[in-house]
């Protein structure tokens, strides 16, 4: 009678363990090489070209959309951060293309030198973000968005400014991240437009609790976060992701960052987030072992891999995509092409 119990019991258990495996997704330390993956391609646009005017080509090549009252949802840093998008070129580019348009942002859910809206704007003045309006979207409250088809949330609490914008323009420094495994279009717009106090808090700590989300649960939790943004935005969203100074660490740290060894690539820029981000994660995949070892070891071991599967998913884009060369004429590249030459990362 005994054994007859531990045997159901341990039934019992492994049913439990499978099904909190598919609740949460079970393949976020994979990485699914491209000729396995199934679906339909999107468009991702590539340069070399690390600069303002590399960035301009990449957003208009992607801008079609983009109309009337504009925000530019950019990870600003915290102060002096070393590896931030150059003021210089996001001037520039908001200059020729968006004279209108302002910078979006949050206050952050860590305590730190963005934590109030008053030492956020410190901040902002210490980094450069001084040429145009920069709207901290939660400095006069919260409202919330719905979550389609989300098994974690139902809607997703950001800054009350945020469905004051016609268009989204997604400016992304592409990095590691602490929890996240890797920082891009997802987690900018997942985390950086929740509010900080209670979206963020949604999606990082469970009740009673803080910060203890994490792995494949705090993926799918930013994926939905995102999920609802842009479905705010619906057509009315871009997105360009920038391969530069590539820390493991995420912009949060700041001076804090762990080096980088990462070599700097380009630029990209699409209309799908998933293929955006699957197209990053692919190019650093493709990369030398010696090149690559410390972004892949921080993008597994978080189990960062879920972000991209859980939005295909979703149904927020595709994982499959068509890899333009803006440097050749527009021609179809292989991300093994994309990283020919690179030369190891050279602090500036």
């Amino acid at each position: 009678m005994i054994k007859k119990y531990v045997l159901g019991a341990a039934f019992l258990y492994i049913l439990a363990l499978s099904a909190f495996a598919q609740a949460v997704g079970a393949d976020g330390r994979k990485y699914i090489p491209y000729e396995q993956r199934t679906g339909n391609e999107s468009v991702v646009y590539f340069t070399r070209n690390l600069s303002a005017e590399g960035l301009i080509n990449a957003y208009e090549q992607v801008c079609g959309n983009i109309s009337g009252h504009v925000g530019v949802k950019l990870h600003t840093g915290e102060k002096n951060g070393p590896n931030i998008i150059p003021s210089e070129w996001v001037k520039a580019l908001m200059n020729k293309d968006l004279p209108q348009a302002h910078i979006i942002e949050t206050n952050t859910y860590y305590v730190g030198d963005r934590y109030t809206t008053e030492k956020h704007r410190k901040t902002l003045q210490v980094n450069g973000w001084t040429f145009c309006p920069v709207d901290i979207m939660d400095e006069e409250g919260t409202t919330t968005l719905p979550v389609k088809g989300g098994k974690w949330f139902k809607e997703m609490s950001v800054g009350s400014h945020l469905t004051n914008y016609d268009a989204m323009v997604t400016l992304t420094h592409f990095k590691g991240h602490t929890m996240g495994g890797f920082g891009g279009s997802n987690k900018n717009i997942g985390i950086g437009c929740a509010d900080g106090r209670i979206g963020k808090g949604w999606i990082h700590s469970s009740p009673g609790k803080q910060w203890d989300i994490r792995e494949e649960e705090l993926m799918e939790r930013i994926s939905e976060s995102t999920k609802a943004t842009i479905d705010f935005f619906g057509k009315h969203v871009t997105y360009i992701n920038v391969m530069r100074n590539m820390s493991v660490s995420c912009d949060c740290e700041g001076l804090g960052a762990a080096p980088v060894v990462t070599p700097d690539v380009g630029i990209l820029s699409s209309t799908d987030i998933v293929a955006i981000d699957q197209a990053c994660i692919d190019i650093i995949y493709a990369m030398t072992a010696e090149e690559h070892h410390d972004m892949v070891r921080r993008i597994e071991t978080r189990h960062g891999h879920r972000q991209t599967s859980y939005m295909k998913e979703l149904g927020m884009g595709n994982t499959r995509y068509v890899l333009i060369d803006l440097d050749n004429g527009g021609k179809r590249i292989t991300v093994a092409d994309a990283v020919k030459g690179l030369k190891p990362f050279v602090k500036k």
